[in-house]
């Protein structure tokens, strides 16, 4: 399995709209069973940024944030807070 963090926003989406599906909602302890799971991977997703800033931005990937290139580069003084 090699999911990417737009993996993990379609799977969000998934889930926001069967909890609106009128005539077969998903259940509630489901819904949040995922978010929760959602929540851990984007709190990884912000150690790979950190991990980015302290290499000066001088890593093609992370192998789960897919758009590393596109980031804004960094004031080199940000960079080391």
């Amino acid at each position: 399995m090699n999911n990417k963090m737009t993996d993990l926003r379609n799977h969000l989406f998934a889930t926001l709209e069967a909890l609106q599906d009128p005539d077969k909602p998903m259940d509630i302890e489901r819904a949040k069973a995922i978010a929760e799971v959602g929540k851990v991977l984007v709190d990884s997703a912000k150690v790979e940024v950190m991990f980015i800033k302290a290499m000066d931005g001088d890593v093609q990937s992370t192998g789960f944030i897919e758009s590393v290139k596109e980031l804004p580069a960094l004031p080199h003084a940000a960079r080391h807070q």
